[in-house]
């Protein structure tokens, strides 16, 4: 048995395939970025999974896909944590950019993450390749739920967001100076935190004037940093993974029209993809 995990700040996704790629279970855990949290919370978060636990004796190997696991310590510390809870099992760590790729295509091309976070790598058909090391939340991620979430504060507060709209953000969320304040400097994931006021974009019934605008001021933003930067960027599809770019389909369109770029395949959640990737490549190199 073989479980593949594809992890971020929010939300982890699991999933145990048998010996012919047959899926026997899927669950779900809070966030495992080991850049973000402490190993204390890690490891909380694994214990609160009983699905795990009661899994956890019949697993040969765990492939887990993360943010935060693209520099060494971070994900030595998560990989000693997952060897602790699933005993006598091969556990391998990467970073989510190779899932996301693997999930994306099995062509060269440019693959991007718009979720939580924002990230972006070459992929050659077997390896990632990045040009640009990811700083984080407070530095980079545009185009991303908390870049968005920050942008929806500023504008509210600095009285930039159509009244009509502010009115509406006021009933959808405490936004109480402290209250935010606290979210962010006192609060532990302050990356989610903000992300979640990006919701308040995508449950709107339509996206015209200032939505529009802000979405593809972050979009532009984005392509112009992590796409450019890549000398492949106009000889190559973009694929986008994420709930981010999949609301956002029909703007990210528009933005790459002004790069000349061709668009790839968004995709919403990459574990779909990173399924169908280990039933036809990894699975049949273990039998």
């Amino acid at each position: 048995m073989i479980v593949i995990a594809d992890g971020g700040s929010t939300k982890c996704d699991w999933i145990l395939l048998d010996e012919n790629g047959q899926q026997k279970l899927k669950t779900r855990t809070k966030g495992l970025n080991p850049a973000v949290f402490e190993v204390e919370t890690l490891e909380k978060r694994l214990q609160e999974s009983e699905d795990l636990k009661n899994i956890k004796s019949q697993i040969k190997r765990v492939d887990f896909y993360g943010a935060g696991c693209g520099t060494p310590t971070p994900k030595n510390n998560l990989k000693n944590l997952l060897e602790d809870f699933f005993p006598h099992t091969e556990v391998n760590v990467d970073e989510d950019m190779l899932a996301a790729a693997f999930a994306a295509t099995t062509e060269p091309g440019i693959v991007c993450i718009l979720g939580t976070g924002s990230n972006s790598c070459y992929f050659d058909g077997r390896d990632v390749q990045m040009e640009i090391e990811s700083l984080g939340y407070i530095l980079m991620d545009e185009a991303s739920g908390n870049y968005f979430g920050k942008r929806l504060i500023r504008d509210y507060y600095y009285k930039k967001m159509p009244t009509s709209l502010a009115e509406k953000f006021e009933k959808s969320f405490d936004l109480n100076a402290d209250t935010i304040k606290k979210n962010l400097y006192k609060k532990d994931n302050p990356n989610t935190y903000l992300a979640h006021f990006a919701e308040f974009i995508f449950q709107s019934d339509h996206r015209y004037g200032y939505f529009y605008q802000l979405i593809y001021e972050g979009m532009e933003k984005f392509v112009h940093r992590r796409v450019m930067c890549y000398k492949e960027a106009q000889v190559t599809p973009i694929h986008f993974i994420g709930s981010i770019a999949f609301f956002s389909s029909d703007i990210i369109y528009d933005v790459a029209k002004q790069f000349h770029l061709t668009i790839g395949n968004i995709i919403r959640r990459p574990i779909d993809g990173l399924i169908e990737y280990y039933r036809n490549n990894i699975i049949p190199e273990i039998k």
